[in-house]
């Protein structure tokens, strides 16, 4: 059976279609996003089952390796090598619905799309992913790609990042870190990294002033592992300025200007550092689709248990990738475990049956400190260390290197998104802690039913 894709397109027929056939589509599970996330559940779901009718709704038509920008900006990939059609990285038999969501109705089990159809769904599993938010940062947008402004989180600009590390023989390099969350909150230090490793190899690091801003206190959110980082900091002779924040860029005089904040105070003030180097990451958040809708909590991210992934107030919506509220690392590797997880719980929730697949926080970070080693944090909620492998998690290897350039490649493309759940299986308890009303999975589908 084929992927089957519906386009909205202007053609005559469609608009022929949706003038005279206005009942939306109806599915028995919408997955809102077709990244790692979407693609990873859609695959588990199928692994278990069959006979369910999905819809994944995704505007891209290319699929992205995101986990390999940061290499991209150190001349390790190419922009091609983190690139796949969306058609061949969708499971064969969905619906992919090549457009965008834009409203999300949870009382009357709606999606609206931005062509204006709408679909109705019995489960729904939210995971559009992130929003970076390049206007955040005064003056960015339309600076970056020039005067040796940069940032790896946009594959346009990650192979300008190498071109200017590669030509930077003597100046200010400035990188940056804006507050938390953000995706893979390992990158901008890598970025560091690896761009001073190239540095002292062409013997021109001590002739490079290295700043590295962060917005938060602290190197890294898991303490087991700041030590070994703090070792590199010092290697490389990195100036480490803690809650300072990126809020303005002025290309015409190559200016960085930081809100940091004072040492013995609650106070802020504006600092102007210049430089002939930026390589800078912007603010992320919920898209405002998710932001603006009741799935949303405080902060703006999907409200949901941490362990069995269900949102907290409805019951047949799931959530699963870097949009959820939940407290674990946003990875690629989180969504390995994530996924089967949010599998095991909608089927048993369609079944009338109590969630006891949980998810444990599990998030890992390759922490490439250096060309041809990585440091391979793995960990959990609360900080806890999750080593797959029974060595000293904090060392810096050769062997993790080679993971990180060719194992986890394969294990993205290969097997998170084809639904090998390869160490990956969910764990289980006997029962849930807070079982939720499971008689809504029948009152959902006959409330489709009876929907326009």
């Amino acid at each position: 059976m084929q992927n089957t894709t519906h386009s909205s397109t202007n053609s005559a027929a469609a608009a022929f279609d949706h003038e005279h056939n206005p009942r939306p589509a109806r599915y028995d599970v919408v997955i809102i996003g077709g990244g790692a996330a979407g693609t990873a559940c859609a695959s588990s779901l199928l692994k278990r089952t069959k006979q369910l009718s999905i819809a994944i709704v995704e505007p891209s038509d290319h699929h992205y390796y995101q986990p390999g920008w940061t290499l991209v900006g150190a001349g390790v990939f190419t922009q091609a090598q983190t690139i796949h059609k969306m058609a061949d990285s969708l499971p064969k038999k969905v619906t992919w619905i090549k457009a965008e969501a834009t409203a999300i109705d949870p009382y009357q089990h709606l999606v609206t799309l931005n062509n204006n159809e709408r679909l109705v769904y019995q489960t729904l599993v939210v995971c559009p992913g992130l929003c970076l938010n390049w206007q955040g940062i005064k003056g960015l947008p339309e600076a970056l790609g020039q005067q040796g402004i940069t940032s790896n989180y946009h594959l346009d600009f990650a192979p300008y990042t190498w071109q200017q590390v590669k030509s930077l023989c003597k100046g200010k390099a400035i990188f940056t870190q804006p507050a938390m969350p953000i995706k893979c909150a390992g990158a901008p230090q890598k970025a560091v990294y690896l761009s001073c490793d190239y540095w002292r190899q062409q013997q021109c690091l001590d002739q490079i002033d290295v700043e590295f801003h962060i917005a938060g206190a602290a190197l890294f959110g898991v303490a087991a592992f700041v030590p070994a980082l703090q070792r590199y900091i010092e290697r490389y002779g990195i100036d480490l300025t803690y809650n300072s924040n990126l809020v303005e860029v002025d290309v015409s005089t190559k200016t960085a200007y930081f809100s940091q904040q004072a040492a013995d105070s609650e106070q802020t003030e504006i600092i102007a550092k210049s430089f002939d180097f930026l390589h800078a990451v912007p603010p992320q958040q919920a898209p405002a689709f998710i932001r603006n809708s009741p799935l949303s909590n405080a902060t703006g991210w999907v409200d949901v248990d941490p362990l069995t992934l269900r949102h907290n107030q409805f019951d047949d919506i799931f959530s699963l990738g870097d949009v959820t509220s939940t407290s674990n690392a946003k990875t690629a590797a989180a969504i390995r475990k994530q996924a089967p997880v949010v599998a095991e719980n909608l089927l048993a929730f369609l079944k009338g049956h109590s969630l006891t697949a949980y998810y444990d926080g599990y998030g890992a970070c390759p922490l490439t400190v250096e060309r041809g080693k990585v440091i391979l944090a793995e960990f959990g909620y609360d900080g806890k260390l999750l080593p797959t492998l029974p060595l000293n998690p904090t060392i810096a290897r050769r062997s993790y290197w080679q993971l990180k350039t060719h194992g986890l490649p394969f294990l993205y493309w290969d097997v998170l998104l084809k639904g090998h759940e390869w160490l990956a299986q969910p764990k289980h308890r006997a029962e849930e802690a807070h079982p939720k009303h499971q008689a809504q999975a029948a009152s959902s589908n006959s409330a489709n039913k009876q929907h326009p």
